[in-house]
């Protein structure tokens, strides 16, 4: 029997969608403008036929004067992919003009082309369709959860069967998972595997509305989040190949100097994961040159010296000291792992390169991170100063203030690695409760405290002396309402929660010895299971009435647990 695919060579091809899609009905009309018959039937859920006879619509009508008439729907959580508008009927014109809007708050969707640095880039979020009866039509991609339709000509009408929500996605199994008595720290965990889902699309972007791109770098985090929540998924070496192929060496990732070490450290943590010297292999002779390169860009005292771009994170972007201080701390990581890594493939020049820079770097002590908690947080991690001495005075100081939704994960780790896990916790369910307390349902490119101050939820209409919390506020890329509000490298919380409260360390490559140390930080328990090539591993802690805690710990059988 033959395919489609065999029978004709004009549709023969290599390149295939691995994603799926559903139709979303709208969970809640937000508002209606000018004369909107019968809206609430845009809320129930319908086939995907439009038919001759369609007994229960939605109208929309224009006089010659007045309003135009106009629907804002709100699909209930954030997502990637289309909106499709499914028209019955059209009256006065043979066709009709639409303006279809998405956004990822109501105040976006509200905003027309231009204002408060609404944008096209990266995908089309407002445009005019022309459609005529009996038709369905869908734009193009993007990410949002919010669809405005108004209806443009005058002395016309239009009758709707629907206004769905395409979801494009990867439709794949949550193995790990992550439960406690505390439903704040829950929701945070589902959130933040939620954002690093819908950004594995075709490749692994960082964001579904802006930033539909392969950022190497922000792909750090959200490489801990897959694997703390789906395990293997060929998206993550697809994604480290297209960014390699796309930069010689000589050059650097993204035009970025510390994307190209971000991933070293990707590739460290997947091969720790799964152990695939094959695929390790094949990045031998490029890895290999970058950290040959990498050692030139540490001078005689120890202290980095990279050029190019020099990009840490984007609230520290005019701190020269901060960045030169993170650089350091991410070139040590990049030295050790590498080390690590050449040794695995027994490269024994390039291992003692590498494990030279590392001792290099370390002449050059406790650089100045000038306040900042994420330059700190990478001094801590690699090992370059004393994790407690950061945490009394950079990380603690102030609590969630100061924290990046980029470098999260990183200062959430460094604060457990000295010994101050519940200041971890209680910083997360602050920062990122945040977020959640403004109406988000994924985690956003960018947010700061002090943005809660007198600040609107995103989820409807700003009030009159109340702060856009979306269209408002950003810098660099991302002022007002370009900023993305769905961004992968925000999901730290995923990995960390599952790392370290639960406890999951790998310390063996492909998951072969694992270290369980859980820390519960208050909560009276914390279960869940974590995903290996073996199967799941599955955990649960309970603090008993003395302080300590009973553990339950079910490993698949290839998996040794180290004492």
């Amino acid at each position: 029997m033959a395919k489609l695919t065999d029978k004709y060579e004009a549709l023969q091809s290599d390149q295939t969608d691995p994603r799926t899609r559903r139709y979303l009905t709208p969970k809640r009309v937000v508002l209606t403008k000018g004369n909107v018959k019968n809206e609430q039937s845009l809320l129930i859920e319908k086939d995907n036929q439009v038919a001759l006879s369609e007994p229960v619509v939605c109208s929309l009508a224009n006089e010659a004067e007045g309003e135009n008439a106009a629907v804002l729907v709100d699909f209930g959580i954030e997502f990637s992919g289309s909106a499709r508008i499914m028209i019955v009927g059209v009256g006065g014109n043979p066709r009709a003009n639409i303006l279809v809007r998405t956004g990822e708050s109501v105040m976006e969707a509200l905003t027309p082309l231009g204002e408060k640095n609404t944008t096209n880039d990266h995908a089309i979020r407002d445009r005019i369709m022309n459609v005529g009866f009996y038709c369905a039509n869908e734009t193009n991609e993007s990410g949002f959860r919010f669809l405005y339709v108004e209806l443009l000509d005058k002395n016309s009408s239009i009758t709707i069967k629907a206004l769905q929500g395409v979801f494009h996605y990867r439709d794949l199994d949550y193995i790990g998972s992550f439960e406690c008595n505390d439903t704040r720290v829950n929701q945070i965990w589902e959130t933040a595997a939620y954002t690093a889902h819908l950004n594995m699309q075709e490749y692994l972007w960082d964001g579904i509305k802006r930033d539909r791109l392969v950022w190497i770098g922000d792909m750090h985090t959200e490489v801990m989040t897959i694997l703390a929540t789906f395990g293997f998924n060929d998206v993550v070496p697809k994604s480290l190949d297209h960014v390699r192929n796309q930069t010689p060496i000589g050059t650097w990732m993204n035009g970025i100097t510390a994307y190209s070490i971000w991933w070293l450290l990707i590739h460290y943590e997947w091969y720790m994961h799964f152990a695939d010297k094959n695929y390790l292999k094949e990045q031998h002779d490029y890895m290999k040159s970058l950290l040959v390169e990498l050692s030139k860009c540490v001078g005689d005292d120890g202290q980095e010296i990279l050029p190019g771009r020099r990009f840490l994170d984007w609230p520290n972007n005019e701190d020269e000291v901060a960045k030169h201080a993170g650089l350091q701390g991410l070139l040590k990581l990049a030295f050790d792992q590498g080390a690590f890594l050449m040794s695995e493939l027994g490269d024994a020049e390039t291992a003692d390169i590498c494990k030279k820079t590392s001792e290099k770097i370390l002449k050059y002590a406790d650089p100045d991170c000038n306040g900042s908690k994420q330059a700190a947080s990478l001094l801590s991690l690699s090992g370059i100063s004393d994790p407690k001495m950061i945490n009394e005075k950079i990380l603690k100081p102030n609590g969630a203030h100061g924290y990046s939704t980029f470098f999260g994960y990183y200062t959430l780790a460094a604060k457990t690695l000295a010994d101050d896990a519940e200041g971890a916790l209680s910083d997360m369910k602050e920062y990122w409760g945040g977020m959640l307390d403004m109406g988000a349902t994924t985690f956003w490119e960018d947010f700061n405290l002090e943005w809660l101050d007198n600040a609107a939820p995103i989820d409807d209409v700003v009030p009159e002396g109340k702060i856009d919390i979306h269209g408002d506020y950003g810098a660099y890329c991302y002022v007002k309402f370009r900023h993305s509000l769905c961004h992968g490298w925000a999901s730290g919380p995923c990995p960390w929660l599952s790392r370290y409260v639960l406890g999951v360390q790998v310390t063996e490559p492909g998951c072969k010895k694992v270290k369980i140390e859980p820390h519960l930080c208050g909560l009276t328990f914390a279960k869940g299971t974590y995903p290996t090539p073996y199967g799941p591993i599955e955990v649960a802690h309970y603090m008993r009435d003395d302080g300590t805690v009973k553990s339950e710990i079910l490993l698949p059988e290839e998996i040794e647990l180290e004492i």
